[in-house]
């Protein structure tokens, strides 16, 4: 159990505590019961804590964070632990760990050629064979140095890149500073809202009042959080960070544990939201009265003088011309570390939403209202207008704004 705790005090686990426990839990199975196999029921009640009607069929989450210790161990094995004496695996299609004595290096014999007969070569061969080397290298030398004098001149004459980061514009610097002092590349959380139904012949949402868990689709999401994630995927390349990106439906809550967080798509269909602290003051909630009842409103919790109380898109019936999203960052779950919700009633609205936020003007538009005498980031919440166009949304602009407690 050595090169258990070995593992466990390592680099690529010290963020995952459920990580942790399923491998000490493992390999506690493995020593108590070798070669017994362990079941994934078993699993996700004695280590997730997952309720006694827990069916596999219809959650992989357990599938998925074996599928994440499995990669882990890879990657402590390709570093850290290339010396480490003994091998832990967790092979595919299996909950059963196997341990493995490392084979020792094969030692490569030197001859001994202190006895052996000097090797003669002609004169005349040896010195052919130095002016050819001397000939290769001036050519060599004269290439690198016109190569040299090539990308000099390329660089002078070249425009400016937007996407350097010492030419990344400053307002979104400053904005997305929260998620650059990190070295842990954020994730970003997207919606995939439960469908039922067969996708040739139509999907509709899905009710837990009358359909059954088993039919549930889970691997769709809309047009705009795909263009979401690539729009900020672009503003990160400005800044030569990467994005860690996930779907909703197989976020943790280990994944909230010392990482940045951004969430993009509303509570309705990024489920996840439920799960952890979401807006205070712009609250995504479906009307209970009205003509409009039944569809997802932006509440406005504390209106103020002139603010509506609700915001909606377009009605179903009718062209989608608006919709409304909301900004919101706040602190994460563990300190230092930050969350951001980005979404829209509609997948256009949470694009338009995502947008704003990376693009130049309305950026400083927000920051303006963002700034405080204080030196520390401060969280807000910020209400938006998306004006859509055919299925593309054309303009954002904020409408209201609200400091946050955190």
């Amino acid at each position: 159990m050595g090169q258990v705790e070995r593992l466990v005090g390592s680099t690529v686990l010290h963020n995952s505590e459920s990580l942790r426990k399923l491998l000490r839990y493992l390999a506690k199975q493995a020593v108590d019961h070798p070669g017994e196999p362990v079941k994934e029921y078993q699993i996700a009640t004695e280590v997730f804590g997952r309720p006694a009607d827990f069916d596999p069929q219809l959650d992989s989450a357990i599938r998925v964070q074996v599928g994440r210790l499995r990669t882990k161990l890879a990657d402590y094995y390709t570093a850290e632990g290339a010396d480490d004496p003994v091998v832990v695996e967790l092979p595919k299609g299996s909950y059963h760990l196997e341990f493995h004595l490392r084979p020792a290096s094969p030692k490569v014999s030197v001859p001994d050629v202190s006895s052996a007969p000097p090797v003669l070569v002609p004169a005349t061969r040896t010195a052919t064979h130095w002016k050819v080397a001397a000939v290769l290298l001036g050519i060599a030398l004269v290439a690198s140095l016109l190569g040299v004098i090539w990308l000099v001149a390329s660089r002078k004459s070249a425009p400016t890149r937007i996407d350097q980061a010492d030419s990344a514009p400053e307002s979104l610097r400053a904005f997305w500073k929260p998620f650059l002092s990190d070295p842990q590349e954020p994730w970003v959380i997207f919606s995939n809202a439960a469908f039922v139904g067969r996708p040739e012949i139509g999907l509709r949402y899905y009710s837990p009042e009358r359909d059954s868990k088993d039919r549930v689709f889970d691997h769709y999401t809309g047009v705009g959080e795909v263009l979401a994630v690539h729009s900020l995927d672009h503003v990160f390349e400005m800044f030569h960070r990467q994005l860690r990106v996930k779907r909703g439906s197989l976020f943790t809550l280990d994944d909230a544990q010392n990482n940045n967080l951004i969430f993009v798509g509303s509570p309705s269909e990024n489920l996840t939201l439920t799960e952890i602290p979401g807006t205070q003051d712009f609250v995504f909630q479906r009307l209970d009265s009205g003509p409009r009842k039944g569809d997802l409103a932006v509440v406005n919790v504390h209106p103020l003088l002139g603010e509506p109380k609700f915001v909606l898109a377009s009605p179903s019936n009718s062209p989608l011309t608006e919709d409304y999203g909301v900004v919101a960052l706040f602190q994460g779950s563990t300190a230092g570390h930050w969350t951001m919700i980005l979404a829209g009633t509609t997948t256009f609205g949470t694009q338009g939403t995502v947008q704003y936020v990376c693009t130049v003007n309305s950026v400083q538009q927000l920051l303006s209202k963002v700034s405080t005498s204080s030196s520390e980031t401060p969280s807000f919440e910020a209400l938006v207008h998306v004006k859509i166009e055919r299925g593309v949304p054309v303009s954002t602009d904020l409408i209201a704004f609200r400091h946050r407690n955190r």
